[in-house]
């Protein structure tokens, strides 16, 4: 199972530190591998080239019990204000 953040707006890049150190820890400890964080992107039709993280998990719900964790809910109130995510958790085929 997949998790997926796409970032259209980031207005404030370094902002994103104090999330980002809550956030790993948090998805680890849920069970979460982190596949891609803002690496390098092509975009086609109305794709956006701006932060994608993709986090792979065992299940689809341990995807969303790491999301509903304790850990995580603490990391997204450091999220700073400004920031638009696009957060699905989406079911892989196997």
């Amino acid at each position: 199972m997949k998790r997926l953040s796409v970032y259209p707006a980031i207005s404030d890049p370094e902002r994103l530190t104090a999330y980002n150190e809550l956030a790993g820890p948090a998805v680890r400890a849920g069970g979460g591998r982190l596949l891609s964080r803002g690496g390098r992107v092509v975009a086609h039709e109305a794709g956006i080239t701006q932060r994608v993280v993709l986090i792979e998990f065992d299940s689809f719900e341990q995807a969303v019990a790491a999301y509903e964790s304790e850990a995580y809910q603490k990391a997204l109130v450091a999220l700073p204000d400004g920031f638009e995510r696009d957060f699905r958790i989406i079911e892989a085929i196997d």
